[in-house]
């Protein structure tokens, strides 16, 4: 496959928060493992790659800002292949991910779409809500302040504001899940899945881990949470993904966060070749069109 050229693009560091060296450390080692199976892959930053009009017609890319986005999306529609789709990251954004999931009956916590100057506090007691999470809607999470842990309703009704305040317009709050919290990471049409529990093993972005805390064990259908996850990725049209999901205590799974290519951090090693594989079985499939 010495004729495949591909296009690299990296993540820009303020798309990476506390997570710049992980984020590059398996983007290159999925390069190398393309570079084993005989393809040429060309490394561009998402500054370059925005300002450049690139001649590769594969885009593997972990781009995150609204421009690169935008310009991935218009190469998609010249009939280049670019994966992660630019489709599939915009799907990723907050309130697109909550529509498309909920809309597709994926577990998923209740949830509201608001605008932040909103009142929400009655909304949220006749939803039952008690404690809950207000994310950003627009956009990927770029701060810790971005995702915020309420206690009640009228703690809710604080932080949204203050989110208007930064100019944020939209927000998705989910329901609180009390359960064994797990990180999870896949690569679409290969065997590669790995879980694990975050706060156990000392993994964190903004250490909201310790709001579930240390896992207790619970047990759940390890199998299921692999075909769900897929299932999600196909929907949302992210090849290389992954997230976060609660187990309640009676094995109930539910999808809480759903990422287009996270650090793979704990098991890049192992996954990089997958992602390779991935790559170029899309690549193959793009080539018969």
């Amino acid at each position: 496959m010495a004729e495949i050229e591909i296009a690299g693009v990296m993540r820009a560091g303020a798309y990476s928060p506390n997570h710049i060296g992980n984020d590059a450390a398996i983007f290159n080692a999925a390069a190398d493992e393309l570079r084993k199976r005989g393809c040429v892959v060309n490394i561009y930053s998402e500054e370059q790659f925005r300002e450049r009009d690139i001649k590769e017609d594969v885009v593997m890319n972990m781009c995150r800002e609204q421009a690169s986005i935008h310009k991935l999306q218009a190469l998609e529609d010249e009939g280049k292949l670019v994966i992660n789709s630019g489709y599939g990251i915009e799907n990723c954004t907050r309130e697109r991910m909550t529509r498309i999931l909920l809309g597709n009956k994926i577990p998923y916590p209740d949830s509201l779409i608001v605008n932040t100057n909103e009142n929400v506090t009655e909304d949220l007691k006749k939803a039952g809500f008690t404690s809950c999470w207000i994310k950003r809607g627009d956009f990927h999470a770029m701060h810790k302040e971005d995702v915020s842990y309420c206690r009640h309703p009228e703690e809710a009704q604080e932080v949204l504001h203050e989110y208007f305040y930064r100019g944020i317009k939209r927000a998705v709050i989910n329901r609180h899940l009390t359960g064994d919290l797990i990180k999870f990471y896949g690569v679409s049409g290969q065997p590669f899945f790995h879980w694990f529990y975050p706060f156990d093993e000392g993994h964190s972005k903004y250490g909201l881990e310790a709001i579930n805390g240390k896992s207790r064990g619970l047990h759940f259908d390890e199998a299921y949470l692999k075909d769900m996850c897929q299932k999600a990725g196909e929907i949302l049209d992210v090849k290389i993904y992954g997230g976060d999901c609660i187990v309640d205590p009676d094995g109930t799974i539910r999808i809480i966060d759903f990422n287009d290519w996270p650090s793979f951090a704990p098991c890049r090693h192992e996954a990089a070749p997958y992602i390779a594989k991935c790559v170029l079985a899309a690549v193959k499939e793009w080539k018969k069109r």
